[in-house]
């Protein structure tokens, strides 16, 4: 079963040049892109960075591995990002290396665990006025504070989101004798199961419109992933189910729901996003290529994903497409990957 595609990127090495990338020259009327992920430097490590407009913003120093996991945003002239930085101390056995998770507000990283504690990630942070709400794996943290939504170590939280008084945490847990992954969100700390728990589901991303919550993520249909989302609990299947899918990104304008990810076509991964179920193809189906996260402004639809250098290769490229035209992000002699897409109206 595959999770997050974002996860598989940062252990890779590093890579020559190829030639076979496709790109067009990024415009952005009307609003500003900016785009989270990482990026290789010369040395190999990962530099956690976001673009903006195609311009690259480096958010650590490059002597110890960092990347953006999926999320950033941006308030007023504030750019938020979330993620993780490796950090070293000496334990009783000698040097241990551990994630310590944080966010950067403008580049000026604030950290939310202890090294001495174990490897942490931030996986996705949502600003509210002066409030801060930074998603881990089981707990969230709200200006630095830890607020915990399960003591089960198999818990994990993937989005977050937070809609007038409450606070919306899509992730999943182990329960039940199946010893599955469960599809579940929580409102405000209160658990809310999407799935039996008998046969594996995941969720990557919520969504809050008035009333409706949607979730997407994926549930286990034979030997295959299948795409879906869940709308107040009801599943939406994005997929036949006969080929491997994923779901990493919802949002929802109006009456649309709009969800990104990708489908195997039987040897590579497609990019590909659906609009109220319908698929919109952004690859070619040559090489794998995902999509990672979406966000619409008016008739554009702008979706961060990444992009295989050459077939099989596993070397991988942060991009994006708007409207279903590419646009190349990171330096191609270099691994990069995108992760997270945010627009701000000009």
């Amino acid at each position: 079963m595959k999770k997050n595609y974002f996860i598989i990127l940062i252990v890779f090495g590093f890579f020559s040049c190829q030639k076979e990338i496709s790109n067009t020259t990024a415009t952005t009327t009307g609003v500003e892109v900016y785009v989270a992920g990482y990026e290789t430097n010369n040395a190999g490590v990962s530099v956690a960075k976001y673009w903006k407009n195609g311009q690259a913003k480096s958010l650590t120093d490059g002597t110890r591995e960092a990347f953006s996991f999926p999320s950033i945003t941006v308030v007023g002239s504030d750019v938020y990002m979330a993620g993780g930085e490796i950090e070293s101390f000496n334990g009783p056995l000698g040097r241990i290396d551990n994630y310590v998770a944080k966010y950067w507000k403008n580049g000026q990283a604030v950290s939310l665990t202890d090294v001495t504690t174990g490897t942490a990630l931030a996986q996705s942070i949502a600003v509210v006025g002066s409030d801060v709400y930074v998603l881990g794996d089981g707990k969230y943290w709200k200006n630095g504070q830890a607020i915990i939504l399960s003591n089960n170590h198999w818990c994990v939280g993937r989005g977050i989101a937070v809609v007038g008084s409450g606070v919306y945490v899509a992730g999943a847990e182990v329960w039940g004798s199946s010893g599955n992954y469960g599809a579940i969100y929580w409102k405000n700390g209160q658990a809310i199961a999407l799935t039996d728990g008998t046969k594996y589901s995941w969720t990557t991303s919520i969504a809050v419109a008035g009333n409706d919550v949607y979730v997407a993520g994926v549930e286990l249909n034979g030997s295959h992933d299948e795409a879906k989302y869940w709308k107040n609990r009801q599943a939406i299947t994005l997929t036949d189910g006969t080929k491997e899918s994923y779901a990493n990104s919802i949002v929802v304008v109006g009456t649309d729901v709009y969800v990104a990810g990708f489908e195997n076509n039987g040897a590579v991964d497609v990019a590909k996003y659906w609009k109220n179920g319908i698929p919109v193809i952004l690859s070619d189906g040559t090489k794998n290529e995902n999509a990672t996260s979406i966000a619409v402004s008016g008739t554009d639809v702008y979706v961060a994903g990444n992009e295989e250098k050459t077939a099989g290769s596993f070397e991988y490229v942060a991009k994006y497409w708007k409207n279903g035209i590419p646009i190349i992000l990171g330096d191609v002699s270099k691994y990069s990957g995108a992760s997270s897409i945010f627009l701000v109206k000009k």
